[in-house]
């Protein structure tokens, strides 16, 4: 099944702060979330100025556990709409902010509800498989989500337990699909939904930069979403595999705690590169700064997650702007296939 995918926008420029103006801005953020009794969630793919600020910085799962976990009152969500809308469905006690409500995704919105229950009608009997990058609504209409890093232990799960014969209509990214149905030896209905950052990255890429750096180990990040391509690409052969870590956020910050235990120890120049959303070399560079980190595309950055800036964080702090707050029915259910995610593991 396809769909139109959607137009990304043109990032204007950001204005350039001074040093001083960054550091008496994050003063003042930290000073408005203490008085608003507010936690700060950011994700990996933040600007590095707003990793700073936050009480806790993950992926959209991780950042989600720890807003239902979160004491204050009010969670101020710097990453995308649809993170924003899962932490509201995690803890609908809550208010949860997002500082720039244009901070959509390519891939959540590839399918839309009304997309969806079309293409269940087409296949009545069928189970639906919803990657965690999608709308509410969505998931309301979905039987399970799961994440690049636990796609296949999901599917496998509904073939034990429905039948190896089962239809699954999986999505919405047609990379992630393909990839599953590789290592299961199985067909599925795939949507044909991408994430235009983890598109941008080629095999051209990771092979021309793999040769310029032959010493380097290689990490593809398997559960945010912008290298389930790479994934396929290396199931498929058209990437070596030699040296290859799929690693998750927390794998990929203890390889690098790791690494730099190591560098320490030996210290012989490391490099390693990293296929994922350029955001997430800064937090790797703070966990290992004896450790190069090398994008495998540099190109490879989320126009919607660098929407949120420190002064629209500043901002929705001010004005307790824009809560974003799911309806309680489309809530109950869009949280039943959260929960079964969570539950496979």
């Amino acid at each position: 099944m396809s769909t139109s995918l959607p137009m990304i926008p043109t990032q204007e420029p950001q204005p350039t702060l001074s040093p001083q103006q960054v550091a008496a801005m994050q003063q003042e953020i930290r000073a408005l979330a203490a008085e608003r009794e507010a936690v700060i969630l950011a994700h990996n793919y933040q600007v590095a100025e707003i990793q700073q600020v936050a009480a806790y910085v993950g992926d959209s799962l991780g950042l989600s556990r720890q807003a239902a976990q979160a004491e204050g009152e009010t969670i101020v969500f710097c990453g995308v709409h649809f993170m924003a809308e899962t932490a509201s469905i995690l803890c609908p006690e809550k208010t949860v902010l997002i500082p720039d409500l244009d901070a959509g995704c390519s891939l959540a919105a590839s399918i839309d509800a009304e997309q969806l229950r079309e293409w269940k009608e087409r296949y009545p009997d069928g189970v639906v498989v919803m990657y965690v990058n999608t709308t509410a609504e969505v998931k309301a209409l979905t039987d399970y989500c799961c994440t690049s890093a636990n796609a296949v232990q999901v599917v496998r799960h509904i073939y034990e337990t429905h039948g190896p014969d089962t239809e699954i209509l999986f999505g919405p990214d047609m990379w992630l699909g393909a990839y599953v149905e590789k290592e299961l030896g199985r067909r599925m209905h795939v949507w044909d939904g991408e994430c235009h950052v983890h598109a941008s990255i080629r095999p051209s890429d990771i092979e021309a930069t793999r040769a310029a750096h032959p010493g380097a180990d290689f990490l593809i990040h398997p559960e945010c979403g912008c290298t389930t391509s790479v994934m396929e690409y290396v199931a498929s052969g058209d990437v070596d595999s030699e040296g290859v870590h799929m690693l998750s956020t927390g794998g990929m910050l203890r390889y690098a705690e790791a690494a730099e235990r190591q560098a320490a120890a030996h210290p012989d120049h490391r490099e390693a590169i990293v296929a994922t959303e350029v955001g997430m070399l800064y937090p790797l560079h703070m966990a290992a700064p004896d450790v190069d980190f090398i994008p495998a595309n540099p190109d490879a950055s989320c126009v919607f997650m660098k929407m949120i800036t420190l002064e629209k964080l500043r901002d929705s702090l001010r004005e307790m702007r824009f809560e974003v707050k799911v309806a309680p029915a489309i809530a109950e259910r869009a949280r039943v296939p959260i929960d079964r995610m969570v539950a496979i593991g």
